[in-house]
């Protein structure tokens, strides 16, 4: 590796991404570093320039002529820091945010547009490249925010990284034997086989183009009741409140699409999945000792009714 090797990829990607004509790629009057800052601003509700200044490495004169014309334009507001009067705190307008909102927009169809020329077959390898410059390149782990994380559809080959990752990952924590691949490779198929998209839906969680978690919500055999099943966040991707989205997710679509009620199936060692339950308004309504996986458990039925309160 050499500095020419780096630099000519620096070249090669900046072409790719449209880094050099932005402004013009996306067809909005911004320079790539004014949108970065916008996009700090729409992520970040409480950000003061010296946090911006942190968080980009830009010069102060240079931010404060970009903070200015923001503000001249309507998008911005400043106001004294709550959190300490010697600074300002920076708050987009409803119109700064409605164009953060566009400019995502259009760098998400850009992006998408790119994506699209990568065959399937090399989608993985792409992300783990991406990944793997970013590990290398960076002073520690990639600093990773809740808003980071996207929810979307299923892909090719998610459904088979449900089974896997459950597999995996509940043997290694607690111990499962390969009957519980077994019932979760069950599950998978039938949804896959054989599901109604208005009335069943799965999630994927996406962080920096891999997939960190999952959940299910399927129509259960009781009339007018959906069943949410195998809710799964990875270790290394804990604590960004996936499991809390995940839920809510499931939650808001089964009331909106007409289900009366939400249930469940889990075992009293899964601690942190029964507390986010709670918190969306779970109810336990019955329990009962069984012996499955190769383990001595204790099952949990928990229900929500989604014409109460809810969370």
């Amino acid at each position: 590796m050499t500095v020419q090797d780096i630099r000519a990829f620096n070249r090669f990607y900046t072409n790719v991404i449209g880094a050099l004509d932005y402004s013009r790629h996306l067809y909005a009057p911004f320079t790539l570093t004014e949108s970065r800052v916008l996009y700090e601003l729409a992520h970040s509700p409480r950000t003061d320039a010296a946090d911006l200044r942190s968080e980009l490495s830009l010069d102060a004169g240079y931010l404060s002529r970009i903070l200015n014309r923001f503000e001249q334009d309507g998008l911005i507001e400043r106001a004294p820091s709550e959190r300490d009067p010697r600074r300002r705190q920076v708050t987009l307008t409803v119109r700064g945010r409605e164009t953060a909102d566009l400019l995502a927009e259009r760098a998400d169809e850009s992006v998408g547009a790119l994506l699209a020329t990568v065959p399937d077959a090399d989608r993985l390898r792409l992300s783990e490249a991406l990944h793997t410059v970013r590990t290398i390149l960076s002073d520690g782990p990639p600093h990773t925010r809740p808003e980071d994380v996207v929810l979307r559809e299923p892909g090719a080959g998610d459904l088979g990284w449900i089974v896997q990752r459950n597999a995996a990952l509940y043997a290694a924590e607690y111990d499962f034997n390969a009957d519980y691949e077994g019932l979760v490779a069950r599950i998978v198929a039938d949804f896959a086989e054989d599901h109604d998209p208005h009335l069943e839906r799965v999630w994927i969680a996406e962080l920096d183009g891999r997939a960190v978690g999952c959940v299910m919500c399927v129509r259960d055999e009781a009339p007018g009741t959906a069943r949410l099943r195998l809710l799964l966040v990875e270790p290394d991707a804990r604590g960004l409140r996936i499991g809390d989205r995940l839920v809510s997710a499931v939650v808001e679509f089964a009331r909106g699409v007409g289900y009366r009620d939400l249930v469940l199936w889990t075992n009293d060692v899964l601690g942190a999945a029964r507390r986010i339950y709670q918190r969306h308004g779970f109810v336990l309504v019955a329990e009962k000792p069984h012996r499955s996986f190769g383990q001595d458990l204790v099952g949990q039925d928990w229900r929500l009714d989604l014409h109460g309160s809810g969370e």
